[in-house]
């Protein structure tokens, strides 16, 4: 398949369906200041991927798929908190945790397909 905009990119329709099931989640949640962090990361990792391919250049576009791994770590790493704290239950956690390291994999990929 042809990627002709960032929409058709399968790692940001993945990280959108991320972002979207941790807003719902959280929406509930009294901690702002957690909830905030997580609800950004997530945003972070669609947004970066959105950012990178508007740049039209490969090499601008591997800086903004690294941004967007990283911010995958945190989501991952807050996901922990979340379940830990309670915050999430733990079919949530898994089902969560499942998705960002997907969403990691498959932008680890695309870094390769631009080196």
């Amino acid at each position: 398949m042809e990627i002709k905009t960032f929409e058709d990119i399968l790692a940001w329709q993945k990280a959108k369906i991320l972002t979207l099931r941790i807003y719902f989640l959280l929406k509930e949640l009294k901690d702002y200041g957690f909830k905030d962090q997580l609800c950004r990361a997530s945003v972070s990792i669609m947004n970066n991927i959105a950012e990178g391919f508007e740049r039209k250049s490969d090499k601008e576009f591997k800086h903004f798929l690294f941004i967007a791994k990283g911010s995958c770590g945190e989501v991952r790493s807050m996901l922990y908190l979340a379940n830990d704290l309670n915050y999430i239950c733990k079919e949530d956690y898994e089902y969560l945790n499942n998705i960002s390291r997907e969403v990691s994999k498959m932008l680890s990929g695309f870094i390769k397909t631009l080196n």
